[in-house]
């Protein structure tokens, strides 16, 4: 017998949206939009709220309206190559590789299309249900760092920045770790010139302070039974990042980018979430209608996004409370994945069961 409390249903296939449902970067993200507004005299806390769960394209669009058609696309690749640096800081130019106090499975040397090892899961173990570090999309953020902004502020407003060394490696190696252009970088060939003092990298004030906190990317619970209880070509990625940061994050907690894995700088779309458009061509490229697909997401723009495009949706309270989300309209709301099960029928279908 059922228990009251778990409710079953059916389905084709599954769209995933991609930071905060499969993986949190929360951190990251959070930080490398403080440096924008920090860099536009903006107040952080007012420019993470309002960028949360939209693609970079729009949000740039929109607080920098000086980037030119024609440049935004490098405008959002050297942003999202941001988000990645402040994920991959501490572990390669902070206390994480000096002391080898790395977050176990962690990966060392990471770009941001190629694949990594794990890093740790926010749960012990992959299906235990400790609670997720998202309960706030601001307050974890600044009850880590709380003087984030005025720290980048005292030192981004310097009029000469002494440079510091952090760490006895270049930022950029011959192996493939990314690349950052800065006012202290140098190309490979001038850098086999230089002598070993000189060629010590020297990092930027907010480079210095991403060293300092660890915010490496992380998957949430629940995520690796889920995705691996659905059979390839039943489920599909559609999320508000690009294709640098998507890839690079889903790579460094393991997970293989499928398929059908629909970005923001997917040029047939016309408009990204709260509009369906992801999640209506991810579906068709999967060859289901979004009408027969479970989306799972955790921002308010993301579950409107999917409730526009007619799929059945399980909001996971991963980045937001509860109460932030519930009047939104899902289907189902639950802590994380965890509460969440799926099998495969005879005839394809998948069956869900929901613990509420």
């Amino acid at each position: 017998m059922q228990s009251p409390n778990v409710h079953a249903f059916y389905a084709d296939a599954v769209l995933f949206d991609m930071d905060g449902t499969l993986t949190d970067s929360i951190a990251a993200v959070e930080a490398a939009w403080g440096k924008v507004a920090t860099d536009l005299g903006l107040d952080p806390a007012y420019v993470i709220a309002a960028t949360h769960g939209k693609r970079a394209v729009d949000n740039l669009a929109h607080f920098r309206p000086e980037i030119k058609p024609h440049e935004m696309d490098d405008e959002v690749r050297k942003f999202e190559e941001s988000i990645l640096f402040f994920a991959d800081a501490y572990t390669l130019h902070g206390n994480g590789s000096r002391t080898g106090l790395c977050p176990e499975g962690s990966i060392s040397l990471p770009t941001p299309l190629e694949s990594g090892e794990n890093t740790p899961d926010l749960s012990m173990t992959p299906d235990s249900s400790l609670p997720s570090s998202r309960s706030s999309s601001f307050a974890a953020i600044s009850s880590r760092r709380p003087s984030f902004a005025t720290r980048l502020t005292s030192r981004l407003t310097m009029t000469t920045l002494p440079e510091a060394s952090v760490h006895d490696s270049p930022i950029i190696e011959e192996d493939g770790i990314l690349s950052f252009e800065t006012p202290h970088s140098y190309a490979p060939t001038d850098l086999k010139a230089k002598s070993d003092e000189v060629r010590q990298h020297q990092l930027e004030a907010w480079q210095i302070e991403a060293a300092g906190v660890d915010r490496s990317v992380r998957i949430l619970p629940g995520v690796k039974r889920i995705m691996g209880s659905i059979p390839e070509g039943k489920y599909a990625v559609a999320t508000s990042g690009a294709k640098t940061y998507a890839y690079g994050c889903m790579t460094r907690v393991g997970i293989t980018p499928p398929k059908v894995t629909i970005t923001a700088d997917d040029k047939r779309l016309k408009a990204g979430k709260p509009a369906p458009d992801p999640f209506l061509l991810a579906a068709r490229e999967l060859g289901f209608s979004a009408s027969r697909c479970v989306v799972f997401e955790d921002s308010p723009s993301g579950i409107r996004a999917g409730l526009a495009s007619g799929a059945t949706v399980i909001a996971v309270c991963t980045s937001h409370e509860r109460s932030k989300i519930e009047g939104i309209g899902a289907h189902y709301i639950v802590e994380n994945m965890e509460s969440v099960k799926c099998g495969v029928c005879e005839d394809g279908r998948l069956r869900f069961e929901v613990r509420l």
